[in-house]
């Protein structure tokens, strides 16, 4: 689990004067259906629907251990508080067994202590705005939401360097660090949702990635939780 994170920023690319400025982007026709590939057509192939999976048991000694950890209004359990969690922007649906929302580095070594000695899974969620799956409990088990560990830590202009918590949003990044000349260039189509640690685990990547590449070619340091919940 990521608690903290050093990525590099880049400088605005000097503006073209003249005719150029002038000049429009070819447009690329949208208005017709979108597709997600081989796995949306065979998934559709009997009608429109999401294979979902069941939420693990949760037990509920783990339960009353996170409500300590975190507080009870941190910690969702009830069904109809997991029904918003139980997608992301893929075909299938999951239902965790929880969903706790961290606010520091050491509620989320507790929640992954906590998960080791319970033998709970644990699965990482940003804006649940992949079309990979990547934020779904396919065996139930604890969904940690980011959401509230969105600060920017720290800007490093000499260096054109920011730490951020993994909640902070990606268009949120550049829009701080713009009246400074800079901006992180990894720029997926959901942007102004998903957020940076959602980017790391799932790669992503957008237009800028032909020039500048993928998240991964954008991150300098990660702040990791082990499984054991020790902190490296």
């Amino acid at each position: 689990m990521k608690s903290c994170i050093s990525t590099p920023l880049l400088t605005f690319p000097p503006r073209v004067t003249g005719k150029r400025d002038h000049q429009k982007l070819p447009t690329t026709n949208t208005s017709g259906p979108l597709t997600r590939g081989t796995a949306r057509d065979y998934s559709c192939r009997h009608g429109a629907h999401r294979k979902t999976h069941g939420a693990a048991h949760m037990d509920k000694r783990l339960l009353n251990d996170l409500k300590k950890l975190l507080g009870a209004d941190m910690v969702l359990h009830r069904p109809e508080e997991l029904l918003l969690y139980e997608y992301d922007g893929s075909v299938e649906t999951a239902r965790p067994s929880c969903v706790v929302f961290p606010q520091t580095k050491a509620h989320v070594m507790g929640i992954v202590e906590l998960a080791n000695r319970y033998k709970m899974p644990i699965i990482g969620r940003g804006a649940g705005t992949g079309l990979s799956g990547g934020a779904l409990a396919r065996h139930g088990g604890i969904v940690i939401g980011f959401s509230r560990m969105n600060r920017i830590l720290e800007v490093d202009v000499e260096n054109q360097r920011a730490v951020v918590q993994p909640g902070v949003v990606n268009a949120d990044l550049s829009a701080a660090v713009a009246p400074l000349g800079l901006y992180y260039a990894p720029d997926p189509s959901s942007q102004k949702a998903c957020t940076i640690g959602g980017n790391v685990s799932e790669n992503s990547g957008g237009p800028h990635t032909l020039v500048y590449g993928v998240t991964t070619n954008h991150v300098l340091s990660l702040e990791v939780v082990l499984p054991t919940g020790e902190l490296i």
